[in-house]
């Protein structure tokens, strides 16, 4: 959208929980806002990867401009399964962080219908009545918080019905096996992502709990502190730039070199969303003279949009290969 459009575009929260993320679509003219109010008439707007309320989600279509929702397919599934299991009748628990724009966006589907636990004590809280349970989640949680709440929550309840896929995210529970393969073997664990980020702080809990005995969440390379030593694990958050994982080795410069241990091999692929695909069919080869425009002077910023986004390496290869007939 960036080189689509001219700035500002506008992102309804966070495009995703990442603090270097967010400062780089900053600097090249994204606005992030918490109220779709906020956005001009007409204006482009991205809605975050996390999903939106629907009347959210009205709104922005509402107000006239381009809008793609970029929320995550596995945020979609559990949007869809809880407006399945409500529309039959079901009374939905849903285990999620209170205040999180996943769960808030979530639980919006069908808020009469849902019951919103973050604890033991949430579960044990809950009154008994006659519907039939769902079981649901954030899909960001740790795998044993998940475990220990699903548990009490059978415990409570009785019988309850659960998708045959987990609600909880590959890139979460491969990311949190990972960190469980290494634990016993490292001195320090240094974990990539913001403090914002469900499943980065998931990933600080996990390595805790399997005894790690230093744990450090960084943004970036340059809050490494000096006194590290020993065998060094680093693990990132879902939303991490794989550039930044790479700075980061850079720095420790280890004297004995690096092992990269995989848990699993992750062979999932998400398209583009549909709008974005829609907007890009429909451009001509003319407008591959925006893909290098220089942003405004008024700025103060004299690089292009494209050189700052590659500095995330998340540049998409339809941008690369200069080619617009497809993303796919």
């Amino acid at each position: 959208m960036v080189h689509v459009f001219p700035p500002p575009i506008y992102c309804y929260h966070e495009i995703v929980h990442n603090k270097l993320v967010v400062e780089t679509f900053t600097r090249v003219g994204v606005i992030f806002v918490q109220d779709i109010a906020e956005v001009p008439k007409g204006s482009p707007v991205m809605l975050s990867a996390h999903g939106t309320a629907p009347e959210v989600v009205a709104d922005a279509r509402g107000q006239g401009g381009t809008v793609v929702d970029a929320v995550c397919p596995l945020v979609t599934k559990v949007h869809h399964e809880i407006k399945t299991r409500a529309k039959k009748g079901y009374r939905i628990v849903y285990i999620g962080h209170r205040g999180h724009e996943e769960a808030l966006g979530a639980i919006a589907e069908a808020p009469e219908s849902v019951d919103f636990v973050e604890t033991v004590d949430d579960i044990d809280a809950l009154t008994q009545d006659d519907r039939p349970v769902a079981l649901l989640a954030q899909t960001t949680l740790a795998v044993p918080e998940w475990s220990a709440l699903a548990d009490r929550t059978k415990e409570r309840l009785g019988e309850v019905w659960m998708p045959g896929r987990s609600d909880l995210c590959y890139a979460t529970t491969n990311r949190q096996a990972a960190v469980g393969a290494i634990a016993p073997h490292i001195d320090t664990l240094i974990v990539i992502g913001s403090e914002n980020s469900s499943n980065t702080r998931a990933l600080v809990r996990v390595a805790k709990s399997h005894g790690v005995a230093k744990v450090l969440r960084i943004n970036s390379e340059s809050e490494l502190p000096e006194d590290l030593s020993g065998v060094i694990g680093i693990t990132a958050g879902a939303s991490a730039a794989e550039d930044v994982v790479t700075r980061v080795v850079d720095r420790l410069a280890p004297v004995n070199g690096c092992e990269v241990v995989t848990a699993t091999i992750e062979e999932e692929f998400f398209p583009a969303p549909p709008e974005l695909r829609e907007l890009l069919n429909g451009l001509t080869s003319a407008t591959a003279l925006l893909l290098d425009k220089e942003l405004p002077s008024d700025t103060g910023q004299h690089d292009s949009a494209r050189d700052a986004l590659a500095e995330l390496n998340h540049e998409p290869a339809w941008i690369e290969n200069r080619s617009l007939t497809s993303p796919e």
